[in-house]
């Protein structure tokens, strides 16, 4: 069933009075899709197109193109989508269209927003800044130098084993996501401070538990632990935000990048699985690896 070209802004009041008054939107939402639909209508008329049941799923990607060339953020695109399909649902319940073009167009995908991140300095005092003179203290080191020694996501960290370092080559072995493992270097700081950890581990007593990361019950320091043990340096040391284990992740990327400029080995590095998926095409030996590593990593030198 179609109707005229004096009913299709009726059609639209009438949608958002149904928001309003039967669904209970909030008056902020229903102003917003107030505004992407009289967007809309205005574009179906250029097109002459002044029937809504006769717009087709071509139509409306087109529109979703005019507003994305126009500069339109993502997230304000993917509430215009919404409003249209919710209109359609709308109209398809009303009898006033037979089906929905809005429903198979996809959204632009939203911009990924970078996690933020700490420079060389704020890493440095925050690690410097961690007092090695408790056990608690010793881990916690040990565990922010290895965050950022070797980009580790939290679950990674939270489930290394004793034998998962090797402290004579400078190597742990992780299993990331996927079961997906890797061989990542750990800088001569961050194997310093595990050392130091592993003298106060061994005073605990707890020799048969295989964690590398204690509680000093003796149990496996879990990943709530060790985002609270994060975030309480980062607030002695007056870092603003919350200090988690991806900002140190996303620290060491970025000062690994801008050192080296080699973004497939900072991805080889992270254990990024779009990296797994290419390896066999376009193999990075461990040996460059490393090399970068050594020359680019901040805390990889000795001193």
């Amino acid at each position: 069933m179609s109707y005229t070209v004096n009913e299709q802004q009726q059609a639209i009041d009438d949608f958002l009075l149904y928001l309003a008054q039967e669904k209970r939107m909030s008056p902020h939402t229903v102003n917003n899709y107030q505004r992407d639909l009289k967007q809309f209508a205005t574009y179906c008329g250029q097109l002459a197109l002044p029937v809504w049941s006769l717009l087709k799923s071509s139509h409306i990607r087109q529109f979703i193109s005019q507003l994305h060339r126009q500069g339109l953020a993502s997230r304000s695109i993917q509430r215009s989508l919404s409003a249209m399909r919710s209109f359609y649902r709308y109209l398809i319940r009303e009898g006033l269209a037979d089906n929905n073009p809005a429903q198979a167009v996809q959204a632009p995908k939203g911009e990924k927003r970078l996690p933020s991140t700490l420079d060389v300095d704020q890493m440095s005092g925050l690690l410097d800044g961690t007092s090695q003179d408790t056990m608690i203290g010793c881990r916690d080191r040990a565990m922010m130098e290895l965050f950022y020694s070797s980009g580790l996501r939290l679950a990674e960290l939270a489930a290394l084993d004793l034998r998962d370092v090797d402290f004579g080559s400078q190597l742990v072995h992780v299993l990331g996501k996927g079961n997906k493992q890797r061989i990542v270097p750990v800088g001569t700081q961050a194997i310093r401070a595990l050392q130091s950890w592993l003298s106060q581990r061994d005073e605990l007593g707890f020799f048969e538990q295989s964690a590398l990361f204690l509680t000093k019950q003796g149990k496996r320091l879990g990943v709530r632990s060790i985002q609270k043990r994060l975030n309480y340096w980062g607030k002695k040391q007056g870092i603003s935000d919350k200090v988690h284990p991806h900002r140190l992740r996303h620290a060491f990327a970025s000062h690994m990048l801008e050192a080296s400029g080699d973004l497939r080995a900072v991805q080889e590095l992270l254990g990024h699985a779009d990296i797994s998926t290419t390896q066999i095409y376009t193999h990075v030996d461990f040996q460059h690896l490393a090399k970068v590593y050594d020359e680019a990593h901040p805390r990889a030198k000795k001193k």
